[in-house]
C-alpha cells in the first residue's frame, strides 16, 4: 500500500540500458518491462527503474503523495527547493526538489 511521504521508488540513470539489463539479470536474475526505448522498470524487492536518457548522476530517490499540489506546497514550506515543478509522465504525475543538503527526490502521485 502506497502512503504519503514515504520512500516508493528508486530511478537510475543508465545510459546504456542494454549494457544494465544484461548485467542485473545475470547477476541477479532480474526482470524488467519496458516503457518505450528509453526506460526500463523492475519490481525486486522495491519497485524502480532504469532511464536512458537522464545521463549520469546519482539515483533518485521518489516519494509517494496522494495528493501533488498538497505536498509540493509542504516541501516548500519546509525549506525544499522545486528544480522541476509538476509535470506529467507515463502512470501519473511528478516533481523534483533539493532538500537542505542539496540531495534531489522526487515525488509522485498516480492521481
Amino acid at each position: 500500500m502506497r502512503r504519503d511521504g514515504k520512500l516508493d521508488y528508486l530511478e537510475f540513470r543508465a545510459p546504456n540500458l542494454a549494457e544494465v539489463r544484461a548485467f542485473y539479470a545475470k547477476a541477479f536474475d532480474w526482470r524488467f518491462q519496458d516503457y518505450g526505448p528509453t526506460y526500463m522498470a523492475f519490481d525486486e524487492g522495491l519497485e524502480g527503474g532504469f532511464d536512458g536518457d537522464a545521463g549520469e548522476g546519482p539515483p533518485t530517490p521518489v516519494l509517494y503523495a496522494s495528493d501533488l499540489e498538497a505536498m509540493q506546497a509542504r516541501v516548500e514550506a519546509a525549506g525544499g527547493v522545486i528544480v522541476k515543478p509538476i509535470f506529467d509522465f507515463p502512470g501519473g504525475r511528478r516533481f523534483h526538489f533539493r532538500d537542505p543538503a542539496g540531495c534531489e527526490l522526487a515525488v509522485w502521485s498516480d492521481a
